[in-house]
């Protein structure tokens, strides 16, 4: 008897946001297959097996990245549309017809087609979807639900490499592309239309678990429930793309893509340069996945009492302060000291940049806003690694290109603190 009124509490008290939560966390680890550091594990394969150069390949990816990024804002007009449960079925669907594509490839312009639906469906839309359901289902918590969520990410981030480069080793590249194909066909697409459901209210719920009785709902006082759902002060995109806020966000957003991006590529170059050893730049990037995880869950606390645009701005001052050990610093522990920051800014921002948008713009329109604004991450992260590669091959070294990037961290420190939230003219 205890047992059974035990049982039946814990489903009563229950929020299905957090099954939610946890559906969405994995979609972010499923997006995997379509992230640089899964991508990477499969360059020198195609260079080896084909004798394409890697200026080559790189051109390719950076080319089909900038396509996919210019792409999204249909995604996330299709999300606002159809939903979150029926896109994330169909964009699983058809990344991993993406993985099947790639593990067939032998020419130059089959991987740029791989690459660009790799880039479109994983890195964007399995990235975007997961990231405009959660805020559908919390308000007051969910600084703490984007902590949990982003989870997937690092574990991603932390297993597909070495779990890509073992498959790779021993069964080859084409089998490792259907793998991931058979992953995401027959463990997550079952999940995510048993699982999802696009908004608390479709359950007869509110966000952060209060109850909606739709009964007496004509009773409820309207400013009550639009406090709780947050739907009615929403923004649409034209709306949001008249406020100062969306852009300089944007900007905010494209820098640490851009920054972060050009870094990891040609990380183990810089290392080089510097005179120490290729397994440190292993052991650093490492440090970034360790330090990041729990400053990922720390965030969501911290948020709670802290203005997300200036989290943000102590972001780029860190940042800052990282790309200039990295242009100055000679030493392994300088170097271990930034990837220890470099992990810290990464899960700041990890919750920063998705807690900003529906905080400042509300949940009715939030695919479409979102859409449109990782336009500017995923170009960001196209030419990032342009301008170190030019230094480079014009200077013979880094140093000016990450001098550059310094400007632009101090030039998002002064942006970020001019984004207060806007405040919605009441019509």
């Amino acid at each position: 008897m205890y047992l059974e009124k035990l049982m039946l509490k814990i489903k009563n008290d229950y929020y299905y946001g957090w099954t939610i939560v946890i559906v969405a966390g994995l979609s972010l680890f499923f997006s995997g297959p379509g992230q640089t550091y899964s991508n990477s594990a499969f360059i020198d394969s195609y260079i080896k097996d084909f004798g394409w150069s890697r200026t080559l390949v790189s051109n390719i990816y950076s080319s089909a990245t900038l396509i996919a990024g210019s792409m999204l804002f249909i995604i996330g007009k299709l999300i606002d549309k159809y939903g979150h449960r029926h896109m994330n079925i169909i964009v699983s669907f058809l990344l991993g017809l993406a993985c099947i594509w790639s593990s067939f490839v032998t020419s130059p312009a089959m991987l740029f087609i791989g690459f660009l639906m790799l880039r479109l469906f994983g890195q964007g839309s399995m990235t975007l979807i997961p990231s405009t359901l959660v805020p559908q289902w919390f308000i007051k918590k969910r600084t703490l639900a984007f902590s949990l969520f982003s989870i997937g990410g690092v574990l991603s981030s932390a297993i597909l490499p070495p779990l890509n480069i073992y498959i790779i080793d021993k069964w080859g590249w084409s089998i490792a592309w259907r793998f991931w194909a058979a992953l995401l066909w027959f463990l997550f697409i079952p999940i995510a239309f048993l699982f999802i459901r696009n908004r608390p209210e479709d359950i007869g719920l509110l966000p952060d678990n209060h109850k909606a009785d739709i009964e007496k709902s004509s009773c409820l006082n309207s400013t009550v429930v639009n406090k709780e759902t947050n739907i009615s002060d929403s923004y649409t995109l034209q709306e949001a793309m008249r406020t100062r806020a969306f852009w300089l966000m944007m900007f905010c957003q494209a820098i640490p893509s851009l920054i972060n991006t050009g870094i990891i590529f040609h990380f183990i170059s810089i290392i080089g340069e510097k005179g120490l050893p290729n397994t440190v730049a292993a052991i650093v990037l490492s440090i970034i996945a360790m330090v990041s995880f729990p400053v990922t869950l720390i965030s969501g606390i911290a948020l709670e009492r802290i203005k997300v645009h200036f989290a943000i701005a102590f972001s780029f001052f860190l940042q800052l302060i990282s790309l200039i050990l990295l242009m100055y610093g000679e030493s392994l522990y300088i170097m271990f000291i930034f990837g220890a920051l470099s992990g810290l800014i990464s899960g700041l921002l990890s919750i920063c940049n998705n807690v900003v948008w529906a905080n400042y713009y509300g949940r009715r329109y939030l695919g479409s806003i979102r859409g449109f604004s990782m336009t500017s991450t995923v170009i960001g992260s196209a030419f990032g690694p342009l301008p170190l590669g030019i230094a480079f091959d014009v200077f013979g070294r880094y140093t000016e290109a990450i001098g550059i990037l310094s400007i632009l961290s101090l030039l998002g420190i002064i942006s970020a603190a001019m984004a207060p939230p806007p405040k919605k003219k009441l019509k």
